[in-house]
């Protein structure tokens, strides 16, 4: 996983996991010549991190970063939920999870929202590395 793209990592992890796709809300404060942002991270109804930043962009990185951190450790309690057990989670597989978001974009209809094609991305997902004879790990 890179620094540099938390937020996709941060995505990839929670469809591996089963997990709803996290949303990202951000404030920002400040004169217009000194704002700063402060991000916050949920899956669900629960916050997995929170971050700050000089830009939106910086603060949704740092809080995509603790939200993976929240999310590596074995004591983590994910959204109870839709949480499956550490062993159950899918291998990722950067590749076919890009070919899967694609399908899912070329498939959705006008009205669908972004969550709408990232459930659609996660089910593609699984399904193929299913028809692939892969298993959650």
């Amino acid at each position: 996983m890179t620094a540099n793209n938390s937020k996709g990592d941060l995505i990839a992890r929670a469809v591996t996991l089963g997990l709803d796709t996290p949303t990202f809300d951000a404030e920002a404060s400040g004169p217009p010549h000194n704002r700063s942002f402060h991000a916050v991270v949920r899956i669900g109804h629960q916050v997995l991190g929170q971050g700050e930043g000089r830009t939106k962009r910086e603060a949704e990185r740092a809080a995509a970063e603790q939200a993976l951190q929240a999310l590596q450790e074995p004591s983590a309690s994910a959204p109870s939920e839709t949480s499956p057990s550490p062993a159950a989670t899918w291998p990722i597989y950067a590749p076919v999870l890009a070919q899967s978001v694609e399908a899912a974009l070329e498939f959705a209809e006008e009205d669908d929202t972004l969550a709408d094609v990232q459930v659609a991305a996660a089910r593609f997902y699984r399904d193929l590395l299913s028809d692939l004879g892969h298993s959650p790990e």
